[in-house]
């Protein structure tokens, strides 16, 4: 006998197969269903931007923007470093979606590798997305050294620094 989680497994896996269709309104309808499902297709999806194909990283981006489940926060500040724009900008713009919760692990990324222009490039919009959302206090700081001079070489401790302010305003 098969356990309804193993269908459930199955199904998610079948799913996200889809995603390297040729077909464009198949890869939209297994997206949707991943949607549908919610947190169970997160891992599943976490993976499959791990894909060597640019259009499996996209849905799968894509469908962790739609789900914007704090669960996927890390996977998607990686996606940030994605050698597809498309790709960078949906992991940008679930994580803005997200909103506090995928500070730390952006902040932590900023503070281990703000070297990388994409994930600097990808962080500044998902902090300018927090500024609004009432958070300037926490990440002006990463904010005016995103923007400023070096800021390969500004940016780890303020994002550091933000870090710690960010633990002390739980």
């Amino acid at each position: 006998m098969i356990a309804s989680s193993d269908l459930h497994s199955s199904s998610i896996a079948s799913l996200v197969a889809a995603f390297a269709d040729g077909s464009g309104s198949i890869r939209q309808k297994a997206r949707e269903a991943l949607v549908q499902i919610g947190r169970p297709a997160v891992p599943a999806l976490v993976a499959a931007l791990g894909s060597h194909e640019a259009q499996v990283r996209w849905e799968a981006a894509k469908a962790l923007h739609d789900l914007a489940d704090p669960a996927s926060a890390g996977a998607l500040v990686a996606a940030l470093e994605d050698t597809s724009f498309d790709v960078r900008w949906l992991a940008a713009e679930g994580l803005a979606l997200i909103g506090r919760k995928a500070l730390e692990p952006l902040l932590a990324a900023l503070a281990d590798h703000g070297d990388a222009i994409w994930l600097r490039e990808g962080g500044h919009h998902v902090l300018k997305a927090a500024a609004r959302r009432g958070l300037a206090e926490v990440v002006g700081p990463v904010l005016a050294a995103l923007e400023g001079v070096e800021p390969e070489l500004v940016t780890p401790p303020a994002a550091q620094a933000a870090l710690k302010a960010l633990h002390g305003s739980s």
